[in-house]
């Protein structure tokens, strides 16, 4: 393109989803929903995990990451998306894109190093269970916790950076119901073979990194148990990973099918709506899979509520003498 047909584009407008009436007000109340179920839940298991001294233990300890991730990942999508429902004009700020695309990508990325950090924490509780105060020391959670939110951060300033001063011209019309790379990329006007090349790379080794920990730790955790004489004392074993087994699926199936498939496999529709599990259900799911298949939460949960009834009871005891 010629610099004379270039313009400097001051906001981009979502087009989001083609709901009009009643389905449109009814797709934002169970969103609206949804998005509640995810903060509540969420904001549960960060609540006990630090409150409860029997869940400090190191897989608790990056079950509360995972659940802080989830939360700042939807707070940087569905606020916006909610917002676009009602109104009419969809319109984003160029600044506010740029910042809600550098966010996906941080807290994407943190996700998936911290599933590989759970895998690698399941593996040593089944494989090395003598050893695994040692091996899963504090410092090394906090080490590895850390590492998984910093992971994105080099990544996410890089390609944000990289894009957002690429030429736009003129054209605005986002079709997603977020500023994700793909549907962003598609209104530059200049060569963007390069960074597609790059981009592609960099989400194929924050995506096979942590899965191959994943698939490795998995393969032991099999070995190991297939070891164990007993079949009660294999279901046991098997039932401290089928919750992280259960999300790192929902997970993995969701986001590489929009960003590891190949560009014409998915309608634009379809991709919205793959889009919209792993951003709304399956931050959803998570906590209630952790939570509704594990004693020790469901545990923690009844103690907490009965010191809080408790303190309220004396409360209101102590005010009625």
């Amino acid at each position: 393109m010629k610099p004379g047909n270039q313009t400097i584009t001051t906001h981009f407008l979502l087009l989001g989803f083609a709901f009009q009436g009643k389905v449109q007000f009814l797709f934002f109340t169970l969103i609206s929903i949804m998005f509640l179920a995810i903060f509540t839940a969420n904001s549960l298991i960060v609540v006990i995990t630090t409150i409860d001294p029997l869940l400090h233990t190191p897989m608790y300890y990056l079950l509360k990451n995972l659940a802080l991730t989830e939360i700042c990942y939807s707070l940087s999508i569905v606020p916006k998306m909610l917002v676009i429902l009602l109104v009419e004009r969809k319109m984003i700020s160029f600044t506010a894109c740029a910042l809600q695309l550098n966010c996906v990508i941080l807290f994407v990325t943190c996700e998936c190093f911290l599933l590989g950090a759970m895998a690698y924490d399941r593996q040593v509780a089944v494989c090395h269970p003598l050893h695994y105060a040692t091996m899963m020391s504090r410092d090394r959670c906090f080490r590895m916790a850390l590492g998984s939110w910093l992971s994105g951060i080099p990544v996410a300033l890089a390609f944000t950076t990289w894009l957002f001063s690429l030429p736009f011209c003129g054209r605005n019309m986002v079709d997603h119901f977020f500023c994700d790379v793909s549907p962003v990329l598609k209104l530059v006007c200049a060569d963007t073979a390069l960074f597609e090349l790059l981009i592609f790379v960099a989400i194929v080794i924050i995506v096979m990194i942590p899965f191959s920990l994943i698939a490795i730790s998995y393969l032991r955790i099999i070995h190991a148990v297939l070891q164990i004489p007993s079949a009660a004392g294999q279901r046991q074993a098997f039932s401290t990973c089928a919750a992280h087994l259960v999300v790192v699926t929902l997970f993995y199936s969701t986001a590489g099918i929009i960003h590891l498939g190949p560009k014409s496999s998915l309608s634009s529709n379809m991709k919205k709506m793959v889009s919209l599990s792993y951003t709304v259900v399956t931050p959803m799911l998570n906590p209630i899979i952790y939570s509704l298949r594990n004693q020790e939460v469901k545990q923690s949960l009844r103690r907490c509520t009965d010191k809080w009834l408790l303190r309220k009871q004396m409360a209101i005891f102590s005010l009625s003498r």
